[in-house]
């Protein structure tokens, strides 16, 4: 079964992740908390992406300026609820028991709990959010790919692998 099996594997902080996809309901009843999410970074960032400031080609917030990005990022964050995106944390990571985890020096993986979260990313949050963003990915791919054409540079924006496509940057 499709929704059994680890689709991708990922090591963050001598831990070893294994993600497995939603079913289709739950990943569509999600999909709209994503979207309210991430709808207004895109917003927020797009016209710093799409700027002049912008490297040639297939920008990248990492391609950003620190300075002139932090109150563009600033800006699209402070309408974001810390309960809405906590609670769409625990959704992605623990709740629909999708994500497993190895822990360092064991042998064994277990399911992600909140409090082996709570250990695990505890002083390091930003592994948290690597590994959420890996969640979205191996459930939405093909939705974000086929929205690529739609918008562009802005949605290449928060592509953290590889390169985009030139599929994703046609007009």
């Amino acid at each position: 079964m499709r929704q059994h099996e680890v689709k991708r594997e990922r090591e963050l902080g001598g831990n070893t992740f294994y993600i497995r996809p939603f079913g289709a309901f739950k990943a569509a009843n999600m999909s709209g908390e994503i979207l309210s999410l991430l709808t207004p970074v895109i917003a927020g960032v797009a016209p710093l992406v799409l700027g002049s400031d912008a490297k040639a080609g297939g920008a990248s917030i990492l391609d950003m300026d620190a300075e002139k990005a932090a109150p563009h990022l600033s800006n699209a964050m402070s309408g974001v609820s810390g309960d809405k995106l906590e609670a769409l944390l625990k959704k992605l990571l623990i709740q629909h028991r999708n994500v497993s985890v190895e822990l360092e020096g064991q042998s064994e993986a277990q399911l992600l709990t909140e409090d082996i979260a709570n250990e695990i990313f505890c002083g390091d949050t930003q592994d948290m959010f690597i590994l959420a963003f890996d969640v979205i990915q191996v459930n939405y791919s093909g939705f974000f790919e086929r929205l690529g054409g739609q918008y562009g540079k802005a949605l290449n924006a928060f592509r953290v692998m590889g390169q985009p496509s030139s599929k994703d940057t046609a007009s």
